[in-house]
């Protein structure tokens, strides 16, 4: 896998194969079932989001948050606006792709604490390698992960129309684009209650 880095007016942009790669942390849930912002949840000596980007820094080199830029101003992330709010990640999906900011679109939800970014750098390669508009994640337990996946700049039209027409799941927007898939070698957990929370947290290194 070659990887080259070129400076440019916001800082490194990673390009693979000569492919230019952006990605993007989805920070505008709800939290709902958490009772708080999940993404400013603190994982040992940091905030989750902070956790997730930086994973995602060190695979694309470029990183913006995706969600309410006044939550998230102190965190030194450029954070952008929902173009939809309330309607989910499908909104964050194209709130990340029609930033024009790259062919290869790295997506990913704030709430995996577990996230590597060995596994963010396959999928770019493998999206690099197959041509294949959209590669998920599917995780050692068999969880296709949409939500930790490269989407091409040219899936924008199919989300707007799948917004537009209320249909806001994004695994069978990855069926309509026939997804490509690449398998990691843990389960990738979610972090969506307190007691998924307190489970992670008892599991950190003292």
């Amino acid at each position: 896998m070659l990887l080259r880095l070129y400076p440019g007016k916001q800082g490194a942009q990673c390009y693979y194969l000569g492919m230019h790669a952006a990605g993007f942390v989805l920070v505008g849930g709800e939290s709902s079932r958490m009772g708080q912002n999940k993404a400013r949840l603190r994982i040992g000596s940091e905030l989750l989001v902070e956790k997730v980007a930086a994973s995602v820094a060190e695979a694309t080199e470029r990183v913006a948050l995706v969600g309410k830029p006044e939550c998230y101003a102190d965190l030194g992330y450029e954070c952008l606006a929902d173009l939809r709010p309330g309607l989910g990640p499908m909104a964050g999906l194209e709130t990340a792709l029609a930033s024009g900011r790259a062919e290869l679109n790295l997506i990913v939800a704030c709430d995996m604490p577990g996230l590597r970014a060995e596994w963010l750098k396959e999928l770019l390669a493998t999206a690099q390698r197959t041509g294949a508009q959209c590669v998920v994640a599917r995780d050692a337990g068999g969880t296709r992960h949409p939500l930790c996946a490269i989407y091409r700049s040219g899936c924008l039209p199919l989300v707007r129309e799948a917004l537009d027409a209320g249909r806001l799941r994004l695994l069978d927007l990855a069926r309509t684009l026939n997804a490509s898939e690449v398998q990691v070698d843990a389960v990738i957990g979610n972090l969506n209650t307190p007691e998924q929370l307190a489970d992670w947290r008892a599991r950190l290194p003292a």
